[in-house]
C-alpha cells in the first residue's frame, strides 16, 4: 500500500502531503463514502517518492457494500467489482493518519476532501471505543487549498485540469481516469509551478545584516575580470558575409 524509504531525517523540513480522494458521490450526509486515497510526500518542495495509496470499500450506513453508479464509476473508473475484495476505511485509518500527521496538506478543494475525511473520521469513533479516537483533520494538520490559490493567482477559482495545461504539466501525467494517486501526482507538479515565484531568494552580502531586497548589491572591485573571447578572423569573415546578405536584401544590420 505505501511506498516508504527512510527520511527521518527528511522529515525534520518542511512537510507537504498533497492529496486527494475519490469517493462514491459528492455528499458525505447523503451517505457517500471514500473509494480511494491518494497521496504525495514532498520535503523542501522536492518529491521525496514516499507515498500513501489505498482503495476502500465503501460500507453503507448499515453495514452493507455501497452500490455506485454507473455515473460515478465513468469518472474514477473503479468498479463494485474491483472494490469488492478492498480494505475498509477502519482497516486503513490509522495508517492514513499517521502519514498525515503533521504536515501541510495541499488540496483542490479541500472542503471537499477534507469533509469526506472528518466524515470517515467521525464514523469510525463513532463505531469504537474512547481510547479508539481518531482526531479530526485540522487537528493533526495545517491546510492550503489550491483552489483558493488559483483564484487569488488568476482571478477565479480553475478546475486541476485547468491548472495543469496552464503550467504546462498535463502532459507528464497519464489521467484516462481521476485516480485519487494519479490527481495528486498531477497536484503536486501544479503546485511547484503554482508557487514558484514564492521562493525565496538570498539577495543578501557580507555578513548577512543588509536584508532589504531592494537595495543595490554592488560588486567589489577586486573581483576577477570577465574573460573576454575576441572572435577569429574566419569569423570576422563569415559575420561580415552574412552582414552584406542582409543588406543586399534591404535591411539595416545593427551589427557591422
Amino acid at each position: 500500500m505505501n511506498n516508504i524509504p527512510d527520511s527521518s531525517e527528511a522529515e525534520k523540513d518542511h512537510r507537504l502531503i498533497i492529496l486527494d480522494t475519490e469517493t462514491t458521490g459528492i455528499n458525505p450526509r447523503e451517505g457517500h463514502r471514500i473509494v480511494e486515497i491518494g497521496c504525495v510526500e514532498m520535503v523542501n518542495r522536492q518529491l521525496t517518492g514516499r507515498t500513501f495509496h489505498a482503495y476502500i470499500k465503501p460500507l453503507d450506513q448499515r453495514g452493507n457494500v455501497f452500490e455506485m453508479e454507473q455515473e460515478v464509476i465513468n469518472i474514477h473508473g473503479l468498479t463494485n467489482e474491483f472494490l469488492n475484495d478492498k480494505p475498509i476505511f477502519s482497516q486503513v485509518v490509522h495508517e492514513f493518519i499517521d502519514f498525515i500527521r503533521g504536515a501541510e496538506l495541499v488540496i483542490h478543494n479541500s472542503k471537499f476532501d477534507v469533509g469526506f475525511m472528518d466524515h470517515e473520521f467521525s464514523l469510525f469513533n463513532s463505531m469504537n471505543r474512547s481510547q479508539d479516537k481518531v482526531p479530526m483533520t485540522e487537528d493533526i494538520c495545517t491546510i492550503t487549498d489550491t483552489l483558493k490559490v488559483s483564484k487569488e493567482k488568476l482571478g477565479s477559482p480553475k478546475t486541476l485540469d485547468y491548472l495543469a495545461r496552464f503550467y504546462r504539466v498535463d502532459k507528464l501525467i497519464d489521467r484516462t481516469y481521476h485516480g485519487a494517486l494519479i490527481d495528486a501526482q498531477l497536484l503536486a507538479f501544479v503546485y511547484i509551478e503554482m508557487t514558484r515565484l514564492q521562493s525565496t531568494l538570498d539577495f543578501s552580502v557580507g555578513d548577512g545584516s543588509n536584508t532589504d531586497v531592494n537595495a543595490i548589491r554592488r560588486l567589489p572591485s577586486t573581483r576577477n575580470k570577465l574573460k573576454v573571447i575576441a572572435a577569429s578572423a574566419d569569423e570576422l569573415d563569415a559575420h561580415a558575409d552574412r552582414v552584406a546578405v542582409i543588406a543586399k536584401k534591404g535591411g539595416e544590420p545593427l551589427w557591422k
